[in-house]
Order: structure tokens, then C-alpha cells, then sequence
């Protein structure tokens, strides 16, 4: 569904992405894990030309979009829902506003439509009843789950997840991880998911690929992930202060 193909980013002197290289398959879950600043959410906005490469290549279903026009590329951002870290809901904007910005982009519903399509997201992320609210009336599981109905909403092939269980207690983290779960398989999306919970990670991804120096080290199952022989790895998913990883 996904191919990275020997990705470059920088910005001034400071290397993000140094030949990332990873194959995405239709249908699954992938979670990217590293640290804090190691490029994860880069990566990702790459991935909906939010951000352009120095160089590489990025092909989506099949389609290259490097080089695409805004037009294009506008069409190719259809095939995508985000759920973004913090939810990053519209402050002015009632909860059904806010689930309806996609709808709006990216279909040609009529209002009637629209508001029946709300409403069945947000069932689905079991909120009822909570359309003219406004995001600061709202706690921040319940955001979480209102960014998830406004990134399912039109039905996208694809879905990115920017640190879904950051910034919740636990409880609320592992609901939003059984959504994530109950999303993939009634939807039948694809999941790419950037996180450093590898609670989360164990528990939902089909493989888990680790960023690390720019680059892809090391990609399996939840598993291989965890019998791997990468000491960077080790240290990484035990949560070592000792190790390759610097810790400052």
C-alpha cells in the first residue's frame, strides 16, 4: 500500500531521515517506535506531502508523490485519515464541525448526508450526543475519540496515528488502542501507527519497525521484535537509561 523508497531529510544541519527504507502492506498495522525526536512524525507527514524530501521516493497504492502537483496530491490525501497527537481539534469548531472537515474536503455529500455520516462515526467511537459540543467541553479521551470519528469519517484506505495513547491516562490509552484494533478490522484499513508505548505497540501491530539513526534497523512481528539481538533495540523497548541509545 506504502513503499518508502531511500528517503533524505534535513533541516539546516540537523539529518532527520538518512535513506529510510520500508514496505507498508495493504491491510495492515505497523508501528513505527523510536525515541522522542528521532524523526517518527517527519516520516509520516512525508507521507501526505505535508513535507517534500531532500530525496527519495514515496509510492501510495501503486502511485509516486514526490513530485506531484497540489491538485494531485490533494487527491492522493483522500485515501488517508490521521488521528493526530493532542487530537488537534478545531477550538471554534462544535464536534460535528470538526468530524465533518474531511467529509467536506473529500466527498460530494450533500448536508443531510453529512450529518448522518457524524453521526455514525462518532457511534462508532461510542460517543452519542455529543455533535454541539466544543472541544474544551470535552475530556481528553473524548478528544481522542472525536479525532478518530473525523479520521474514519470517509471511510480512508489509510490511517495514520500521530502517539495515540500520549497524553491519557492508562485506562484511556488502552480504549484508544481497542479502537484502533475494532477500526482496522471492521474497516479494513491500513494502519500506521508512530508511538514510544510499546505496551500499545505489542498489543496492536502486525509488525513494528524501529526509526533509529535515520533509518529503518530492524522490522518484525511483535516477537522478533522483542527476541531481536539489537542492543539499540533491547535498550529501546526495555526503557534502559544504559545502553548505545544516548539518554541525553
Amino acid at each position: 500500500m506504502i513503499k518508502i523508497v531511500n528517503l533524505y531529510k534535513s533541516f539546516g544541519q540537523n539529518k532527520v531521515l538518512q535513506g529510510v527504507d520500508l514496505t507498508i502492506e495493504r491491510g495492515e498495522t505497523l508501528v513505527i517506535i523510536g525515541q522522542s525526536g528521532s524523526g517518527k512524525s517527519v516520516l509520516v507527514k512525508h507521507l501526505i506531502g505535508i513535507i517534500k524530501p531532500d530525496r527519495g521516493n514515496i509510492f501510495v497504492d501503486g502511485v509516486e508523490i514526490v513530485n506531484l502537483k497540489e491538485d494531485e496530491l490533494h487527491k492522493i490525501r483522500g485515501k488517508f485519515g490521521m488521528l493526530f497527537q493532542g487530537a488537534a481539534l478545531f477550538d471554534s469548531m462544535t464536534v460535528a464541525q470538526n468530524v465533518s472537515f474531511g467529509l467536506e474536503r473529500y466527498t460530494d455529500y450533500l448536508p443531510g448526508k453529512i450529518q448522518e455520516v457524524v453521526e455514525e462515526s462518532l457511534a462508532k467511537v461510542g460517543l452519542k450526543g455529543v455533535e454541539n459540543l466544543m472541544p474544551h467541553e470535552l475530556s481528553g479521551g473524548m478528544k481522542k475519540r472525536v479525532g478518530l470519528a473525523r479520521a474514519i469519517a470517509y471511510w480512508p484506505e489509510i490511517i495514520l496515528y500521530d502517539e495515540p495513547s500520549t497524553g491519557i491516562d492508562p485506562i484511556r490509552a488502552d480504549a484508544i488502542i481497542n479502537l484502533i484494533d475494532r477500526m482496522k478490522k471492521e474497516l479494513k484499513v491500513t494502519s500506521v501507527i508512530i508511538t514510544h508505548d510499546m505496551t500499545s505497540s505489542y498489543k496492536v501491530a502486525d509488525r513494528i519497525a524501529m526509526l533509529y539513526g535515520g533509518k529503518i534497523i530492524e522490522i518484525g512481528t511483535p516477537e522478533e521484535i522483542k527476541r531481536s539481538e539489537n542492543q539499540v533495540i533491547q535498550q529501546f523497548i526495555h526503557g534502559q537509561a544504559e545502553g548505545p541509545i544516548e539518554n541525553w
